[in-house]
C-alpha cells in the first residue's frame, strides 16, 4: 500500500455524478451546486429565515442544508447549530441504547455528522457537539424552546405529523434560520400521519418563506438512483 503524505491527506474533493475524482476527504472548504434546483436552493436559504426543501433522497437538501450553517457559523451570524430529526424506532427504544443523548441519537444523526465532516473535519465536529455548539436535539426535546442566533437543521421531516411541524416552525427566535428538508415519498408513517406536504401547502402563499422543490434530475449520487426513483415512486 502506498504511504500518503500529510499533503495528500488533507486533499478533498467530492464525487462528480459520474462518481469521478474521488479522494480521502477530511474537510472541503467549498460547496458549489450541480444543478438549478440546487442553486435555488442555497440561494433561498440566504435570503429567507424559513426554507423548506422538498424533493428525493439524494438531491443534495440535508448537504445544502449543513454547508450554509457552517458558512453562518464561520461568518458569525449565529452561535450554534442545532439539529434535530425525528427517531422512528424499529423496535428498539432510544432508552435502551448506551451513551448520553448525543450517542444515542448517533445512528440516527450519522447522514449529519458525515456532512459535517465533509465541512469542518472530524475532530472539530466531536469538540463542537462537546461544547454545545453543534447541538443535537430530539424532536420531544424541542417544546417550549425559542432559539435564537442559531441556524436550525430539521431533517426527515416526512416523519413528522403536521402538528409536529407547526411546534418545530414556533420554535424560529431572532436571528435564526431555520431549514426543514424532507422527501414526502420515503415517509415511514402511515401516509395520511405525515404533514410535511400539509405544511408546504399552507406556507406556500407566505413570500417570507422559501419552498424549494427538488426533482429526480437533481439527484447526485450513483446516477442508478436517479433511473431507479421514477419506477419506485
Amino acid at each position: 500500500m502506498t504511504k500518503r503524505t500529510a499533503s495528500q491527506a488533507r486533499i478533498v474533493a467530492l464525487p462528480d455524478a459520474a462518481g469521478e475524482d474521488f479522494r480521502d476527504q477530511s474537510y472541503l472548504k467549498t460547496v458549489k451546486p450541480r444543478t438549478a434546483n440546487q442553486e435555488a436552493l442555497m440561494a433561498a436559504i440566504d435570503t429567507h429565515s424559513l426554507t423548506l426543501a422538498v424533493g428525493p433522497a439524494g438531491t443534495g437538501k440535508t448537504y445544502l442544508a449543513v454547508t450554509k450553517a457552517v458558512e453562518a457559523m464561520n461568518a458569525g451570524k449565529i452561535t450554534r447549530i442545532v439539529i434535530t430529526r425525528p427517531v422512528v424506532e424499529a423496535g428498539e427504544s432510544l432508552g435502551f441504547l448506551p451513551g448520553d443523548i448525543n450517542e444515542k441519537m448517533d445512528p440516527w444523526m450519522r447522514p449529519i455528522y458525515d456532512a459535517l465532516s465533509d465541512r469542518l473535519g472530524a475532530r472539530q465536529v466531536r469538540q463542537m457537539t462537546k461544547d454545545g455548539t453543534v447541538e443535537i436535539a430530539p424532536l420531544a426535546y424541542m417544546r417550549g424552546r425559542t432559539i435564537s442566533r442559531s441556524f436550525v437543521i430539521v431533517d426527515e421531516a416526512q416523519n413528522m405529523t403536521f402538528q409536529q411541524i407547526k411546534m418545530l416552525l414556533t420554535r424560529l427566535g431572532w436571528h435564526s434560520t431555520m431549514v426543514i428538508t424532507g422527501d414526502p415519498d420515503q415517509t415511514d408513517l402511515l401516509p395520511s400521519m405525515s404533514g410535511l406536504e400539509e405544511a408546504v401547502r399552507r406556507l406556500t402563499p407566505l413570500e417570507d418563506i422559501a419552498i424549494v422543490r427538488l426533482t429526480t434530475q437533481d439527484i447526485v449520487r450513483h446516477p442508478l438512483v436517479a433511473a431507479m426513483m421514477p419506477l419506485l415512486a
